[in-house]
């Protein structure tokens, strides 16, 4: 009697998908503690969210959600690389953690949507499409929910707060594309995840193979 361990179809995350998880993470980082961008319309921005979606967008929806939630866990953990250079767990229960909440899930959406169609991933209506519907879904949405209720506003109070930033939130999606669809352009196979082919299980010895 023989019992065969079964194989992936996909292959286990490599050195270089660990590498591009923590270098993104890192890049995020640089984005959040850089000095606000002073616009003259009197709303400041970062380019936090900028960093996040280039996550996301450059590195597929897994490899990018785990960049930021390293990003997150990293400043819960007490580095300072949330905005401004703060850190700590308490951001979490403030009224900004509805977009921290939102920042690994707009990187996944936006990653999943090039990713489906990264045949198109360095067309630049595609890309910053894929990034405005994510920053809307997710970082507009879950941002003034939190703000409404840990900042108790009033719930559109809280939107037409929230509203103020997407102007900057555009030309950080532009500025944004540009930048993924020129990486896809320079790696066009970055978005392929290898695959554990027929022959490859084949011929690959089955340590978990067992006979009686």
């Amino acid at each position: 009697m023989s019992t065969r361990a079964r194989t992936p179809l996909v292959a286990p995350p490599t050195a270089m998908d660990v590498a591009l998880v923590a270098a993104f993470a890192a890049l995020i980082a640089a984005t959040a503690v850089l000095p606000d961008i002073k616009t003259g319309l009197g709303v400041p921005f970062s380019l936090q969210t900028f960093g996040v979606l280039l996550a996301g967008a450059v590195l597929g929806p897994v490899r990018g959600f785990l960049a930021v939630t390293l990003y997150l866990a990293g400043g819960a953990a007490g580095l300072p690389i949330f905005s401004g250079g703060s850190a700590g767990i308490g951001h979490f229960t403030g009224a900004t953690a509805g977009y921290l909440v939102a920042f690994p899930l707009a990187a996944a959406l936006v990653g999943l949507i090039v990713r489906l169609n990264r045949r198109r991933a360095t067309d630049f209506t595609l890309v910053f499409t894929a990034g405005l519907l994510s920053s809307f879904a997710f970082v507009h949405t879950l941002g003034p929910l939190n703000l409404a209720w840990r900042a108790d506003m009033d719930l559109l109070d809280a939107f037409l707060f929230d509203a103020r930033f997407f102007p900057g939130d555009i030309v950080k999606n532009i500025l944004m594309a540009l930048v993924a669809t020129s990486v896809h352009r320079a790696f066009p196979d970055l978005l392929a995840r290898p695959r554990r082919t027929a022959d490859d299980r084949a011929d690959s010895p089955d340590p978990a193979a067992t006979s009686a």
